[in-house]
């Protein structure tokens, strides 16, 4: 696959200040595929510009609003226009700057919940197959060799038959309730939902991911410690997926002393694997009757998936970034493919989709609606597929 120029991309979201577009450039500018050629960087002209200038685009691609650049993009000529948008917004402008774009015949990278609705996720879905546009959605850590790794052992049969997952993501930033005064304690912009929203959702797509099972039932405890907060900040879950695996997912925002201790462990009749996002170079294999297996990320011994995620030798640490790099990478590679009219490699297809989105959008609204009425709800959920 060979275009003779990298993936045009824009930005809507990211502005002065904002944690995750940075984040999102740095991933898109690791690997040297992509170059950002334009941006609605904010809901405020000035800011947007300042933004603009800060990252030298040229002014005339540097909008003052999302319908505006979706609308000129799409009406530049094919070896000027972006050929994908990056959305870096608060939750609640995802699905109507995504809905633009799509229809504009613009590929979607957005980070996630997708939508607010599960009424809107599902439209998505119907308008990524109508214009037959390529959907990312950064659940990153699915980006991390080690949990590669260990998607390829259980799908091989490394650990046997799936019995038991335990899966972790504990944050202390909100045990402070000086904090309160941010949008994602702010239900019109965060939806219904803060902790399960923001980091519930990568603990149930982080188990998706490796075993390629999904909920069939849960029963959710959901509290909120912060005196007068509308959303939750803590949230604690029994779960039951298909083929008789069992498990607990936990999630918090008043952990105190917690950063971002995302983590799995997940136990079949053979063995058991454990992998920890504060240490994500190394995952951790248990055997009933033998020692502890400890692979390490960058050995010529893991699988191809995993290897392909790796940019530098065992030993030097890679991490966060990297992990979003490894979901702009495989994108890039796509958007090449079809530009180039070839078939994808299906290692490029490793990430997650619309679809993807659609089931993390119906996991929080029955992960809410269970711990309000304080019973089990039925999880069976089938987004609309890609023809």
């Amino acid at each position: 696959m060979d275009i003779d120029r990298k993936i045009r991309y824009g930005m809507v979201g990211g502005g002065p200040g904002a944690f995750i577009g940075e984040v999102h450039r740095m991933a898109a500018a690791l690997d040297g595929k992509m170059e950002l050629v334009a941006g609605a960087f904010s809901s405020k002209p000035e800011k947007s510009r300042k933004m603009g200038r800060r990252l030298h685009l040229k002014e005339n691609r540097v909008y003052d609003s999302y319908e505006q650049m979706a609308e000129k993009e799409a009406s530049l000529s094919a070896d000027e226009r972006i050929d994908v948008v990056s959305i870096t917004t608060p939750n609640h402008m995802h699905y109507p700057v995504a809905k633009a774009f799509i229809e504009a015949g613009i590929h979607v990278i957005c980070d996630k919940p997708m939508t607010h609705t599960v009424e809107e996720a599902e439209e998505l879905c119907r308008l990524v197959d109508e214009h037959n546009v390529v959907f990312a959605l950064t659940h990153n850590y699915t980006g991390y060799p080690m949990v590669k790794e260990a998607k390829k052992m259980v799908a091989d049969g490394k650990l046997g038959t799936l019995r038991k997952v335990v899966v972790e993501y504990p944050q202390g930033w909100l045990s402070d309730t000086g904090n309160d005064e941010i949008w994602r304690l702010d239900p019109d912009k965060a939806g219904i939902s803060s902790a399960v929203g923001d980091i519930g959702t990568h603990a149930e797509n982080l188990v998706a991911y490796i075993t390629g099972l999904h909920l069939k039932e849960l029963y959710a405890d959901i509290h909120s410690f912060g005196e007068g907060r509308e959303l939750e900040d803590d949230a604690s879950m029994l779960v039951h997926y298909e083929d008789g695996l069992r498990g607990i997912l936990y999630v918090s925002q008043i952990s105190v002393g917690d950063e971002n201790d995302l983590n799995i462990r997940l136990y079949g009749d053979k063995a058991a694997l454990e992998w920890y996002q504060e240490h994500p170079n190394y995952l951790h294999v248990k055997y009933p009757d033998g020692p502890e297996e400890i692979y390490k990320r960058g050995n010529p011994y893991l699988s191809e998936a995993a290897e392909a995620g790796n940019r530098i030798p065992p030993g030097h640490p890679e991490g966060f970034i990297e992990a979003f790099a490894n979901i702009y990478s495989n994108v890039a590679d796509v958007i090449e493919a079809r530009l180039s009219g070839e078939e994808p490699r299906a290692l490029s297809l490793d990430f997650p989709t619309v679809q993807d989105g659609a089931r993390g959008v119906h996991f929080i609204h029955k992960a809410i609606e269970s711990g309000k009425n304080r019973s089990w709800v039925d999880m069976s959920y089938e987004p609309p597929a890609s023809s």
